[in-house]
């Protein structure tokens, strides 16, 4: 049906840069919750080729699903069913084009696998503070179409703060050039942040020129034990007053993960958690000296000691330490996994409600699912909370999720709009969340989002049914 399109294909980017067998590492979500089925996965060399395989594509009628490293978790990067779109892969796009020291900034492809990127920045001498437990895999281009978090935006924001401009193939195959790096331009709509975010349905990001910051001369990690998520809020105040722009993390964990942790690799020492409900994970990024980052943290825990809003806490005393503890953080999406299929939610909360919200919607689940365990944990120094539900531990995991998904879905949506927050803080909507955006957005906002995309791609080509529905 489509051999003159995936002729035309392999003549734009060569016959082994078209792929139409084997397609099973493109076509399944990273969650293993779905997998569709390609008509082709092209692998385009160049800004200039995505360019012509966008031509190509409109000229057959096709639609397309740009991908960088299939990290997405909300089925935002995957084809549909219908084994008539064309995946997209980014991956051969991974050069570091420049480095401007004076700017402070670095333009790489879409490509380009984060750690990468980070590697590049830290040889330059410089830190690109993006950071998420993806990292090694994740690329630049699905970070910004995702707008993308992690554990330092509570310093630096996200992916939206780090980007000074953007080189992007348009519905049409057009290449609109918007490289600039300049931190001032008001000439006009923002169309940088139109697309940043977007999540491929209004263009195909190919390159980005970064924000560079100055490596800190120190960094310290302590792990503390709070009484409960109110303290952990009145901590993460008290951070802010004694280290100031140096709090580059603050991560909290309950029990019930790190329980989980413990249990699926009990080779980690997991400091606290049999005796406190919650964990706080902080990183200080000091520009003078470790002495003069150390000296921060003793009276800031000294501080919230005297204060009650801690318990116990220990300050890593080396790098090796503080890896182990970051790597305890990143280990609960692991552990949860290794204990069964469960229910993800990724959402942000005004940092004054949380403990609120935390107590009321724990309540709510529990008395509306007997017997169900809630795995909190996230980045609580901006507001983003994984609030994810695990089945009871006698009960089968998938019959939980076939079950109550829906349920549990509605009553924890539910309790996020009325704490004023939000369904997806930082993995997106994609396919899974587009019902959920209908029926939480008001219409004046699903009306102009609706009017946008249809401005920029008229025919419904790029990956359509992802944010909004086809």
């Amino acid at each position: 049906m489509h051999t003159a399109l995936l002729t035309s294909l392999r003549q734009l980017c060569g016959d082994s840069h078209v792929l139409t067998q084997d397609l099973a590492a493109f076509e399944a979500d990273w969650r293993k919750r779905g997998r569709g089925k390609a008509l082709a996965v092209v692998r385009p060399g160049s800004t200039a080729e995505v360019a012509a395989v966008v031509k190509a594509c409109v000229a057959a009628g096709v639609s397309l699903v740009p991908q960088g490293g299939n990290t997405g978790l909300v089925m935002g990067s995957t084809p549909d069913e219908s084994g008539r779109q064309i995946v997209l892969s980014l991956q051969r796009l991974r050069a570091v084009r420049a480095i401007d020291p004076a700017n402070l900034t670095l333009t790489a492809e879409a490509g380009c696998v984060l750690q990468s990127l980070q590697d590049a920045a830290r040889e330059a001498g410089f830190l690109f503070p993006l950071s998420l437990a993806a990292e090694g895999s994740c690329t630049i281009g699905g970070n910004l179409a995702t707008n993308a978090g992690g554990t330092q935006v509570l310093r630096y924001g996200n992916a939206r703060e780090l980007c000074l401009g953007l080189e992007v193939v348009t519905a049409q195959g057009e290449i609109w050039q918007g490289l600039s790096g300049l931190r001032k331009d008001n000439t006009g709509y923002d169309l940088r942040d139109l697309f940043i975010g977007s999540e491929g349905t209004l263009g195909i990001i190919t390159a980005a020129t970064l924000k560079l910051y100055p490596l800190p001369a120190a960094r310290l990690t302590a792990w503390a034990a709070v009484p409960s998520m109110a303290h952990a809020v009145e901590l993460l105040g008290l951070a802010h007053r004694h280290l100031g722009a140096g709090l580059t993390g603050f991560e909290v964990m309950g029990q019930f993960a790190l329980r989980l942790v413990a249990k699926h690799f009990s080779q980690q020492r997991v400091p606290f958690y049999e005796s406190t409900p919650f964990c706080v994970l902080l990183e200080n990024s000091d520009h003078e000296s470790e002495a003069h980052a150390r000296e921060q943290f003793e009276r800031l825990l000294e501080a919230a000691l005297e204060a009650g809003c801690v318990s116990d806490a220990v300050v890593a005393e080396n790098l090796t330490q503080a890896r182990q503890l970051w790597h305890l953080r990143e280990s609960i999406p692991m552990a949860q996994a290794e204990e069964g299929l469960n229910i993800k939610h990724d959402v942000s909360i005004p940092v004054s409600q949380i403990p609120a919200f935390v107590a009321s919607t724990d309540a709510l689940l529990q008395r509306e699912i007997p017997g169900v365990r809630l795995v909190n944990f996230g980045h609580l120094g901006d507001g983003n909370l994984h609030y994810n539900v695990q089945a009871p531990a006698d009960g089968d995991a998938a019959e939980f999720l076939a079950t109550h998904e829906e349920r549990v879905n509605n009553l924890v949506y539910e309790s996020v709009t009325q704490y004023r927050g939000s369904i997806s803080a930082e993995h997106g909507v994609g396919s899974m969340k587009v019902a959920k955006l209908e029926a939480l957005k008001s219409p004046v906002e699903m009306h102009m989002m609706r009017a946008i995309k249809a401005a920029l791609d008229p025919l419904n080509l790029m990956n359509p049914g992802r944010v909004l529905r086809a």
